[in-house]
């Protein structure tokens, strides 16, 4: 491999030809070859959003000519288009505060900026990172990377979700199936109920998470170092925070507390509790769909869901509930992120959180296994999704805990007789209450009917 030879404040280093970034990405790279996990790719397209903002900033201040601006606007979309996605290398396991994730992407456009312009004209440090520093960028980038996230991918994929069960639901109208507790037989309840109750498991949590965003769009850019705002001209939070709002098209403001935004990851976490808590949910309706659809016979077998793959290497013929297994998995890893996240925000030592890296790692990661897998277990399983009418239909006759309508005409003490004689002797509730002497068999045929005690 040929190498280059690059410099900064420590001395020369070998960096090999053909790439963008400098000196201190390369001593990153080198030092810190630990697992596979890098900065995300989500996390380096708020950097160029945030990068791009600052230059104009800069620009409108005064403080970056017209030339400068441009061309470090027109590399940064080249990041946003995904054409320099090789020149960010670097581990999630590296400095607490990101500063050498902040300087890879300094030196790539500052690099690939004077390659475009024909000659030397940015530097990474005094133009690409003017009037910032890696301790007000970082956390900068990872509240752009986490509102676009759960903007572009997460609430679409909430959202379909809803319309497909809002679908089932109104599919399913009129059919009546015993409800279950403590996972024995309860009272009846219509199936599009049980539907409804999944589908506002969906919804509150994304209005839990639209309540997040607010806190996320506080921008850390412009206190530079410690909050203070040293070196950042008067104005430049304000205007940085605007141009990044025009980039992206959301309403992005300045922290009006720099020292809090440096120091604090509390937006994060409390948005991740709502992640949690979908995930919690997502857990539940999947759970609830492979119990209901166990079998074919020797389980409850009240739903069909698509049968996607061979379920046995030895077993022919055996379907499993693939999509359910794979949703719940991704909802474990995500509790499990939560845990980590809220760690990493109790590291704020004095000025600066560092534990920023993971921080947003485990954050994004569990906004895209949400995403993926709602949208998987929609298309996959949720869509096919069909009543087997007659087993709920079985079922429900043959649930004991009908007796509780007749709570109003012979009281507690003689239904619970009624349903522990049917039930000892394997004959209907009708029969039991009958030869108990409790209700005539005309009475019972009025009062006992199923369908209406949803």
């Amino acid at each position: 491999m040929e190498y280059r030879i690059e410099k900064d404040s420590m001395g020369e280093v070998k960096v090999p030809v053909g790439v963008y970034w400098g000196a201190q990405t390369q001593r990153s790279y080198e030092n810190f070859k630990i697992s596979t996990e890098k900065i995300p790719t989500e996390v380096i397209h708020g950097f160029a959003i945030l990068k791009k903002a600052a230059a104009q900033a800069n620009f409108r201040l005064g403080k970056l000519d017209e030339k400068k601006c441009s061309t470090i606007g027109k590399v940064c979309d080249e990041i946003l288009a995904g054409k320099l996605a090789d020149q960010f290398p670097l581990a999630v396991w590296q400095t607490g505060s990101g500063t050498q994730s902040n300087m890879n992407v300094n030196e790539v456009i500052a690099h690939r900026g004077n390659e475009i312009a024909g000659e030397k004209i940015l530097h990474p440090n005094d133009d690409v990172n003017m009037s910032q520093s890696s301790n007000d960028t970082f956390p900068t980038a990872m509240h752009i990377a986490a509102v676009l996230e759960m903007k572009n991918k997460l609430f679409p994929a909430l959202e379909g979700m809803i319309e497909e069960l809002l679908r089932l639901e109104e599919e399913n109208r009129g059919i009546i199936k015993t409800g279950r507790t403590h996972l024995q037989d309860a009272t009846p309840i219509a199936f599009s109920q049980e539907i409804s109750g999944w589908r506002n498991m969906l919804e509150k949590p994304k209005a839990m998470l639209e309540m997040s965003l607010p806190g996320m769009q506080e921008l850390a850019l412009g206190g530079t170092a410690v909050g203070t705002g040293l070196n950042a001209p008067k104005g430049f939070a304000e205007a940085a925070a605007q141009a990044v709002s025009e980039i992206t098209g959301l309403p992005f403001v300045t922290a009006e507390n720099k020292f809090h935004a440096l120091t604090a990851k509390d937006e994060l976490v409390f948005a991740h509790g709502a992640l949690k808590a979908l995930a919690a949910n997502l857990m539940k309706i999947a759970n609830d769909v492979r119990w209901l659809s166990s079998g074919p016979r020797c389980g409850l077998g009240e739903i069909f869901i698509p049968e996607n793959e061979p379920g046995s290497s030895i077993m022919p013929g055996k379907v499993n509930p693939t999509q359910c297994e794979a949703v719940t998995m991704a909802a474990v890893q995500v509790m499990a992120n939560d845990t980590a996240v809220g760690i990493c925000a109790s590291q704020g030592n004095f000025e600066l959180n560092v534990y920023m890296p993971v921080c947003i790692y485990n954050f994004l990661q569990s906004v895209r296994l949400l995403a993926d897998g709602l949208v998987s277990f929609r298309i996959h399983c949720v869509a096919g999704i069909r009543a087997n009418e007659a087993k709920m239909n079985d079922n429900l006759h043959r649930s004991l805990m009908l007796v509780t309508c007749l709570n109003p005409y012979i009281g507690y003490e003689n239904a619970a007789k009624t349903a522990k004689k049917a039930y000892a002797e394997n004959i209907s509730l009708k029969e039991a209450c009958i030869s108990l002497g409790f209700l005539t068999e005309e009475k019972f045929d009025e009062v006992f009917q199923p369908e209406k005690m949803v």
